[in-house]
């Protein structure tokens, strides 16, 4: 069974971490309340939040076929297989395989639509400043230069994003 030619960097950890602060400090889903809504009209103007938002969740699906093929993996190698469960298991592999493949082509997409997409407002700035971080750091805690850096300009992004406007552009 052949190794999957993975080369992208992704987290092992997806939630609880400084991206998810951004994420909940920018607007979410459009679907909220009618009440909510109206006051976050303002922001969906934004094409770059439009945008990242189709990154962010494709980002999400990559993530999670990812972290399902390393899943596979270790139970595939670490387990010793029969013939029959081998072939079970390598046909799941290769089927996971299959989505990863999908979802990052998908991603690559949404993250080529989101840097093309203008940004007219802090928002929309600070959401593509955090998928290049999403995407191209290390780790979530990479301690190297530049990343905490790159960390700290996208919360101030935020912080003055929400002391210049007083609406809940960026409320979560």
């Amino acid at each position: 069974m052949a190794d999957s030619d993975n080369t992208r960097t992704l987290p092992t950890v997806t939630r609880g971490d400084f991206h998810s602060l951004v994420a909940a400090r920018l607007p979410t889903h459009v679907a909220r309340s009618a009440a909510e809504n109206s006051l976050l009209d303002g922001c969906y103007s934004d094409p770059a939040l439009a945008a990242w938002h189709l990154w962010r969740a494709t980002w999400d699906r990559l993530s999670e076929s990812t972290a399902q093929l390393q899943h596979l993996e270790t139970s595939l190698f670490s387990a010793g297989l029969s013939s029959s469960s081998d072939h079970d298991g390598s046909r799941a592999y290769n089927e996971a395989l299959e989505v990863e493949d999908r979802a990052a082509l998908a991603e690559e997409l949404a993250a080529q639509a989101l840097w093309l997409t203008p940004a007219p407002s802090i928002a929309g700035v600070a959401a593509k400043l955090d998928a290049i971080v999403t995407r191209n750091q290390p780790s979530l805690i990479c301690s190297d230069e530049p990343w905490p850096q790159i960390r700290t300009v996208l919360a101030d992004l935020l912080k003055i994003d929400t002391s210049a406007d007083p609406s809940p552009r960026l409320s979560g």
